[in-house]
């Protein structure tokens, strides 16, 4: 059973479908490591065992009748604690919401369900996702599995720590600033933030914005092909949802790329640690050993800085202002601050933001022309310690604001590229260290075969100090 929790998602989908193991069986096995690793780890922070096992019992009868299977049949997978969740509960790492047990699924819940998944309970995120760092008043940190004095990362950071200490074989979550890529980056897992309307998030305040957006995290890219098979594909009630259906991520990831016209970047034009740098040193002489054609060169993000902060206060507003209304002493003070520049800011900057984004994404339009893939780091700074809130200064400068160290994913979000953080390295340290690769506009089958391609040559695997 110790052996199964490291299986890859494809495998024991697999299994599965050809009875070699049932849903219970696979359940008993992740429950059994969720046992021994959680309690260190935190970040799987509601856990509905009983119901989990009425859903597995249900996979292996539909698998004895013969019935149709979904991409996910039996897979166990525990959401987001951002994510709705019919009957479960559903914090959101807010003190105000910690008894909330919403009465609807969000779409990717429904959509990862409807694929067959059995849902196990939640895993851990920040108050009201704020921060790529994962902590809250419910329920505290989660710690990073490589040392657990580090965080996980954020904001799907409970998501990451699930995969990487082998708790579970597949994870949701979202990103807005990077809180797929962020978290993947720190515990050498894979996330991807797709295009805008790849994966359609519903309820949502905003479903013209994607500028946050549901996405997906594994092991593997062909895990992650897998689970969007289940969770892309448009619905009416989001109008920037692409129409491509799910089933286009079965096609295979293995196929002949040619040469690749890559573009790297060490640092955005960003301030970058020295660790981040020289973990990741190797990554353009890896590119053209791999036959790719690397120049040296980025596209022009001018005004990305404020585009992000203005939109991301409008965002806060929505989501958040009412809760801060209630109490806002029991709202955090990164979220207070995000909705208090939503209320200083005027209609004028917002207006300024929006022309800005619309320049930001013809020129990156342009820039892939070019080129076929973006390279640069994951995240400027390597995990830190888990109980500073944000680090005040990146390769010696200081940081103004809590989501100012993390411009390489927050400024990509921007671009509506879709954006997959791979691993790549470890630092002098021990610490997982990822490279962000951004595909063409609308590509995202074309980003993870070339993630593919990268995963084949560069599988950095260190064992987590849980297992050690």
């Amino acid at each position: 059973m110790s052996d199964l929790v490291r299986r890859s998602a494809v495998d024991l989908a697999s299994m599965i479908a050809n009875r070699e193991l049932s849903s219970r069986e696979l359940l008993d096995a992740c429950l059994a490591r969720i046992e021994v690793v959680n309690p260190q780890l935190n970040a799987i922070v509601t856990l509905v065992p009983e119901m989990a096992y009425e859903w597995a019992d249900a996979a292996d009868r539909a698998v004895s009748d013969g019935d149709g299977l979904g991409a996910l049949h039996g897979l166990p997978i525990a959401h987001k604690d951002l994510a709705l969740t019919a009957g479960i509960r559903t914090t959101m790492g807010s003190p105000l919401l910690a008894d909330f047990v919403p009465k609807e699924d969000a779409l990717i819940v429904e959509r990862l369900r409807a694929a067959g998944a059995v849902r196990i309970g939640k895993t851990n995120t920040p108050e009201l996702g704020a921060g790529s760092q994962t902590f809250n008043p419910v329920f505290g940190a989660t710690r990073n599995p490589y040392d657990l004095g580090r965080t996980c990362g954020g904001s799907s950071g409970g998501a990451a720590v699930a995969l990487a200490a082998n708790m579970l074989p597949i994870a949701d979550g979202s990103d807005m600033g990077g809180s797929l890529r962020n978290p993947a980056s720190f515990c050498n897992v894979v996330g991807l933030r797709p295009s805008f309307g790849r994966v359609p998030s519903w309820p949502n305040s905003t479903p013209c914005s994607g500028l946050g957006t549901s996405g997906v995290m594994a092991r593997t890219v062909a895990d992650l092909a897998l689970q969007l098979q289940a969770v892309a594909g448009p619905d009416p009630r989001v109008p920037i949802s692409l129409h491509d259906a799910g089933s286009i991520f079965a096609a295979p990831l293995d196929v002949d790329l040619g040469a690749v016209r890559i573009a790297w970047t060490p640092d955005l034009g960003l301030p970058v640690d020295a660790a981040v740098r020289e973990a990741l040193a190797f990554v353009p002489g890896r590119l053209e050993e791999l036959g790719c054609e690397v120049t040296e060169a980025m596209p022009d993000l001018t005004g990305a800085r404020e585009i992000f902060h203005t939109l991301r206060a409008w965002h806060f507003e929505i989501s958040g202002g009412p809760l801060y209304d209630r109490a806002p002493d029991r709202v955090k003070d990164t979220v207070r601050w995000n909705i208090e520049e939503a209320r200083r800011r005027s209609l004028v900057d917002h207006a300024r933001a929006e022309v800005g984004r619309a320049e930001l994404v013809e020129r990156v339009r342009g820039f892939f022309e070019r080129f076929d893939v973006l390279a640069l780091p994951t995240s400027q700074v390597i995990p830190f310690d888990v109980e500073l809130d944000w680090p005040r200064t990146v390769g010696g400068e200081t940081m103004e604001t809590y989501i100012d160290w993390m411009r390489t994913c927050t400024d990509i979000t921007l671009t509506g590229c879709p954006a997959i953080s791979m691993p790549a390295a470890f630092s002098a340290d021990g610490l997982p260290v990822g490279v962000q690769f951004v595909g063409r506009p609308s590509d995202d089958l074309g980003l993870l075969r070339f993630a593919r391609l990268w995963e084949r040559s560069v599988a950095p695997t260190r064992v987590t100090v849980i297992d050690s």
